[in-house]
């Protein structure tokens, strides 16, 4: 159960991501974007997120807990190391579930052990499912 003033946030740097955002915003979720870059702030907000957290992920000054609320998180993996930054930063934020969604099936349990819940590993990227969740 999602609280209202909880938002939901998404690390996207793949086309899954985004199209899991689009699945998410339009069932009317409070969406966050998760990224460590401006560019990559510039295409969340052009799908409309609007509350958006920009860390250097390599700098642990900058992960900083968030002005708002967050409640569950997915991290689209894209790099691994990148990823595991995020659920090191990520874990602290939220005591509700996080989400890693990987092409690839080695480092579950690396994610796992960094706080991950779940581990979903899809070819394609198709997790429409997890927005029921």
């Amino acid at each position: 159960m999602l609280d209202k003033d909880e938002h939901v946030l998404v690390c996207a740097p793949t086309l899954a991501g985004e199209h899991f955002i689009k699945l998410l915003t339009e069932k009317g979720i409070k969406v966050a974007g998760l990224t460590n870059n401006q560019d990559k702030r510039k295409r969340l907000e052009d799908l409309g997120i609007k509350h958006n957290i920009v860390v250097d992920s390599h700098d642990q000054r900058t992960w900083g807990i968030p002005p708002f609320s967050i409640g569950k998180v997915y991290l689209f993996e894209s790099n691994l190391t990148v990823c595991c930054r995020y659920l090191q930063m990520c874990r602290p934020w939220t005591s509700k579930s996080i989400f890693v969604i990987t092409t690839s099936v080695h480092p579950r349990l690396v994610y796992k052990g960094l706080g991950a819940n779940y581990v979903i590993y899809s070819h394609n990227g198709n997790v429409h499912f997890l927005a029921d969740q």
